[in-house]
């Protein structure tokens, strides 16, 4: 099959990174710059469309949308939704994403940068994206300040200076070589025609979007705008300082009243707050809601929102490259705030805040209003009118998932039958009767905490970072549920370990193991996990060093946290998560694919939960019926999905 691998550079007076794609190309200034592309690894055409214009010009763009228009032609890019978007703008029609490929998701896969300029250095490419571009970008691509030496303009144009219009010529050139560079090295690493469509869907996700209730974001803004003077000026009148939200000044107060601290930051002065007195407590308080950053997702909901409403492009397909699951972009709905309203509450506080009564909130409601529109965040998406939110996700699904690979066949009955696994992990954790541990027992709060927190090797760190202490639970209980908890899941135990030596012995040995419905192999330098659903987890360039304790550890390159390529430990527990989450992740993709074959309209989706817009009156109990349906590679696995409608998104 033909494949055309396309990159090309664009202008627009909205931000690219502040505002996304699809808000990008409805400004009336935005336009396409120039394309360049390759057919079947041919030499690479230039199309310079702001350039003088000259008789080639028509042959080689007709010749380009001659490719682009043939549904059989594979179009290729790095990042392929942001050229996907662009050309749908500049032709004036739609471009399926099923003719599309995206490199950049295919180099995530095989757990390489996410990143073009990244990549190429990890592949020890020499066309990889030159870091000169980026001042080439900034200087043709967005507005320039008008000053006298560039005769006020805001904008530069070839004309302005041809030299570095040509640089940005090749520039673009160049991209292309190195993406299809990337595209031959990692070859060997077909992608699954399961996960080919499962993008497909995911663009398809994007582009449709999400419903933004714009007059509870303005209300939002509004109200946190208000407050923030209501709480300087309390901060001035109890501190005396001329600029309490100064982190220096701040520290030099809270110092000379007694208290010893080096950083105002959340972790120091969310314990100021619980240990200070008088005026420490009241300025810790004041500055926690001082810093409270929930009017930032507002904002940022309102930046992102098209002409028609809708918040688009907020999933990114394989944003966790060790697991494949959805990241967030922009937004970031995979990290929304709880409420702890009633739905009763709810709906009277978006009601006033959409009013910007904000006297009546103050009222009813006793908490900060920073708490409020914490609380308030997830409900500012909303269903188009005639339709409501048909919210499913799956119960405990992690939980499941690592029963089943474990063999764990008294958690494997707990969610074949009541489902209640944090009463019945209780039970076994202390030898007690399940019918005994009613909602508000402290073993039910022990049973849950040691659940959430001990599945994947943790111990009493895990258990404090999970909020145990928090929780009501001693410091000097907590080893004790750390024995309790493994001492009840001895299979869940040995596939920690388990895993983990047969991760070894094939990095030492080079030789494919089979473990625990797994094949754990060697292919060109990387570690490969297979899944079940016959989707792989790659780990390059793994290797084995002696650990602290004298033992094997295991390490491989990836992308840390300081956003460099390095070298990455890992354990047994670290690759079970990694195993467990990426099967819950296929789980969920087929699920949002058998949904959208039965003709549902997926506007978002977080963690293992789908949203639905759907006409009123549709059935719950068929969506959760079909997320609940067994997976023909997973025979065994109790699935059990649990749902609820609503106007607006929530947390049930």
């Amino acid at each position: 099959m033909t494949t055309m691998n396309i990159d090309i550079e664009t202008y627009s007076d909205v931000d690219l990174f502040k505002h996304g794609v699809y808000k990008y190309v409805e400004s009336p200034n935005f336009e396409v710059l120039m394309i360049a592309y390759s057919v079947d690894g041919g030499p690479v055409t230039v199309i310079d469309l702001k350039g003088e214009t000259h008789d080639g010009l028509d042959l080689m763009m007709m010749d380009f949308e001659i490719y682009l228009e043939k549904a059989n032609v594979i179009k290729r890019a790095f990042n392929a939704n942001f050229e996907r978007v662009c050309l749908a703008k500049h032709f004036n029609r739609p471009m399926l994403p099923k003719e599309w490929r995206c490199t950049m998701v295919d180099s995530t896969r095989v757990g390489l940068p996410a990143s073009l300029q990244k990549c190429g250095e990890v592949l020890n490419i020499n066309k990889a994206k030159d870091t000169a571009g980026k001042q080439l970008i900034r200087y043709f691509s967005v507005p320039c300040k008008p000053t006298k030496v560039n005769g006020g303009r805001t904008r530069n144009l070839p004309q302005h200076d041809p030299e570095k219009w040509q640089q940005f010529l090749n520039y673009c050139k160049r991209d292309v070589e190195a993406e299809m560079e990337i595209a031959d090295k990692i070859k060997g690493f077909p992608v699954p025609e399961f996960e080919q469509r499962l993008w497909g869907l995911d663009q398809v996700i994007n582009d449709t979007g999400i419903l933004l209730d714009t007059e509870l974001v303005a209300g939002a803004v509004e109200l946190d705008r208000q407050a923030k003077i209501t709480d300087t000026e309390r901060a001035k009148r109890l501190t005396g300082l001329e600029n309490p939200n100064s982190q220096q000044q701040l520290l030099g107060w809270f110092n000379d009243q007694g208290h010893d601290i080096k950083d105002v930051r959340k972790d120091t002065i969310a314990e100021l707050y619980k240990t200070g007195e008088g005026k420490v407590k009241q300025m810790a308080g004041l500055r926690i809601n001082l810093s409270k950053t929930s009017v930032k997702k507002y904002t940022k909901m309102h930046d992102m929102a098209c002409q028609d409403g809708r918040v688009r492009g907020a999933f990114q397909f394989y944003g966790a490259s060790k697991t494949g699951r959805w990241a967030g972009r922009g937004v970031q709905l995979q990290n929304l705030t709880k409420h702890k309203l009633s739905d009763t509450q709810l709906d009277i506080a978006r009601a006033l805040i959409k009013e910007q009564d904000f006297d009546t909130l103050d009222m009813i409601f006793k908490e900060s209003p920073q708490n409020l529109l914490s609380q308030l965040v997830r409900t500012a998406f909303i269903a188009k009118p005639g339709h409501k939110f048909y919210v499913s996700d799956f119960s405990a699904i992690e939980a499941r998932v690592i029963a089943w690979y474990a063999k764990e066949q008294w958690r494997l009955q707990v969610f074949k039958t009541h489902g209640k696994i944090y009463e019945a992990s209780a039970s076994q954790m202390f030898n007690v009767p399940l019918e005994s541990i009613s909602k508000g027992d402290p073993l039910r709060q022990k049973g849950k905490v040691s659940e959430l927190a001990l599945g994947y090797q943790g111990s009493v760190g895990a258990l404090k970072q999970m909020g145990a202490l928090e929780m009501g639970v001693q410091e000097d209980e907590l080893q004790g549920l750390v024995d309790a908890w493994r001492s009840a899941n001895p299979n869940i135990k040995a596939f920690w370990y388990g895993l983990q030596q047969v991760c070894i012995d094939c990095i030492e040995t080079r030789e494919t193991q089979y473990a625990f419905g797994l094949k754990i192999y060697m292919q060109k330098g990387f570690m490969m996990i297979e899944l079940p659903s016959g989707r792989c987890l790659a780990y390059p360039k793994p290797e084995l060093r002696t650990n602290k304790w004298g033992g094997q550890a295991i390490t491989f390159k990836g992308m840390d946290d300081k956003n460099k390529w390095n070298d990455i430990d890992t354990y047994g527990g670290k690759l079970v998560e990694n195993v467990v989450q990426a099967t819950a992740r296929d789980i969920l993709g087929i699920s949002m694919m058998r949904l959208y074959k039965a003709g549902y309209s997926i506007v978002g989706h977080v963690h293992d939960e789908v949203i639905i817009e759907a006409p009123e009156g549709e059935s719950l109990e068929r969506i959760e019926d079909i997320m609940g349906r067994e997976i023909e590679w997973a025979e065994g696995l109790p699935l059990g999905a649990e749902g609820f409608v609503s106007d607006f998104y929530m947390k049930d």
